[in-house]
């Protein structure tokens, strides 16, 4: 005898990223409204945003009459990992957390991926919330629903599509980040322009000093085009079965050396240099010209980003560590092409990645 388990559904899954200054009062407000459904929340935050946001935060969320408790993970990469997922839905279970709380993410990239996927998983799946304050979550990590850790083996590849009840871009925040993170995050801003949007690009070209200088206009531009580039692919392929794809522009040699430096590289530093990598190996492949590469890497340098691979860097366990990759399919190795400034390279029905043998980077990677 066969059963037959009828479970087709439709979710809607539509949710809105506010663009703004000093949004926390925003935030509470839309919670006392109802964003979450839920009156009790675990405000997850980093070691270095706790002092600076995520404490008024808890603070606000608490004098407004809801249940909260603050979990603070060390600020860095390295704290993307299993191991901290767990200590963080241990740490929710002991406080008494279950299926009827939130999560509020405050921070940037690492904290939006791991509280995310927190969400994602405690109680088979709560609600979550991010406030964003980086310039690299803002334009690429908060968005888009994907949530994970690492692994010693590889980056990303444990994780799931979560999206969040609202997104917010607090652009006040970025006043409080170092120089080399306004630069991370420009790497992913300058990716975006390479593969959708030739008039941030050209923006970035005449006013990229602007941004370190935090002009307000500046700032608020690059925000609106940064959701604005990543949304028109999401909307598209929410799960990356193809033109999602486009996104990782960049990311095949990004991820591995970011890996391979032991995370010496900060995200955007290491994409920087795997947008450098896949630009050049374009160039050879007739998908860019030599004064589209070059473009490409002075703004990188202006924004004051590595376009070379340093010194202490293994090529040969760069190499190896390609292999990594989220789009490798039958042990090939496959890469994201921009098409000249503002497109990506199609290369059949649905496919965006092109299959590239390993002498074929490696090439690249001992020129750089």
């Amino acid at each position: 005898m066969v059963f037959r388990c009828e479970l087709k559904k439709v979710v809607d899954d539509t949710y809105d990223i506010e663009i703004g200054h000093g949004l926390q009062e925003k935030l509470v407000a839309d919670l006392k409204a109802g964003l979450t459904g839920r009156r009790r929340f675990a405000v997850i935050t980093d070691s270095t945003v706790e002092g600076l946001y995520a404490k008024d935060i808890f603070e606000m969320i608490k004098a407004a009459g809801f249940g909260a408790e603050m979990f603070v993970i060390p600020a860095g990469e390295k704290s993307k990992s299993r191991q901290m997922k767990e200590f963080l839905e241990d740490s929710m279970l002991e406080k008494g957390f279950r299926r009827d709380c939130a999560v509020i993410a405050v921070g940037g990239g690492v904290v939006t991926d791991l509280a995310g996927f927190v969400a994602g998983t405690f109680g088979r799946g709560v609600p979550f919330v991010n406030y964003a304050t980086t310039l690299l979550a803002a334009a690429d990590a908060s968005v888009g629903g994907k949530t994970a850790v690492d692994t010693p083996l590889a980056t990303n590849l444990i994780g799931m599509f979560n999206q969040p009840e609202k997104v917010y871009l607090d652009i006040d925040t970025w006043k409080t980040l170092p120089e080399e993170q306004i630069a991370s995050g420009l790497a992913e801003t300058i990716k975006h322009g390479c593969l959708g949007d030739r008039e941030l690009f050209e923006y970035l070209e005449e006013n990229v000093e602007k941004i370190f200088a935090g002009d307000v206009a500046a700032c608020e531009y690059i925000a609106e085009h940064n959701c604005a580039v990543k949304y028109k692919v999401v909307m598209q392929d929410e799960r990356e079965s193809g033109l999602r794809e486009v996104l990782n522009l960049g990311h095949t040699v990004g991820r591995a050396i970011e890996t391979v430096s032991d995370y010496r590289l900060l995200h955007g530093e290491a994409v920087a240099i795997g947008t450098v990598a896949q630009a050049r190996l374009g160039e050879k492949y007739g998908f860019v010209t030599e004064e589209e590469r070059a473009r490409v890497e002075a703004l990188l340098e202006r924004a004051k980003l590595p376009v070379r691979i340093p010194d202490y860097i293994d090529k040969a366990a760069l190499v190896k560590k390609l292999y990594t990759d989220k789009k490798v399919r039958d042990g090939k190795l496959r890469f994201v092409f921009e098409k000249g400034i503002g497109e990506v390279v199609q290369f059949g029905e649905n496919c965006f990645a092109k299959e590239i043998a390993e002498n074929e980077i490696a090439e690249i990677i001992a020129q750089m």
